[in-house]
């Protein structure tokens, strides 16, 4: 009986964790990054603020670091043009369609000290990760029609 227990209790355990692919990612993930690019889906010049925090100029060029075993990372605005230094942030890649690769990615910001998550998150489609690249989308919605954002990685 005690190994039927211990048997049913490891399945439960096992098929309640992360899906394979979800812990792949995890694991290219890992590591410092540069936010090297951001772009539109429309032409033209636009006004946006990213994450509630800088503008586009401010991130380009910023460091992000992902540690995956607690879900958390740091990216630092280091243009001297904008309000430079480290925000502290968490996040989680859960997985849409396994066929296709597609994934969303929450990022919630947190308050370094305490590290309690701000009440806003940001949901991002995680479009495409390898060993060296990474991008991130984030659709909105501007005078009625679909505005992609494009957020382009590179890994240091």
């Amino acid at each position: 009986m005690k190994q039927i227990i211990t048997v049913l209790f490891l399945s439960l355990l096992f098929s309640c964790g992360s899906s394979k692919t979800v812990r792949e990612s995890k694991k290219t993930i890992k590591g410092e990054w540069v936010l090297s690019t951001i772009n539109y889906s429309e032409a033209g010049t636009y006004n946006v603020t990213l994450l509630n925090d800088a503008s586009k100029a401010c991130f380009e060029q910023s460091t992000w670091k992902f540690i995956p075993n607690n879900n958390s990372g740091i990216y630092t605005i280091n243009d001297s043009n904008c309000s430079i230094g480290e925000r502290f942030f968490n996040f989680t890649i859960q997985e849409v369609d396994q066929t296709t690769g597609l994934y969303h990615f929450l990022l919630k910001p947190t308050d370094a000290k305490s590290n309690s998550e701000t009440n806003q998150g940001f949901r991002l489609k995680l479009a495409q990760l390898s060993d060296t690249n990474m991008r991130w989308e984030q659709t909105l919605t501007v005078d009625g029609k679909p505005f992609t954002i494009n957020m382009n990685f590179s890994k240091l």
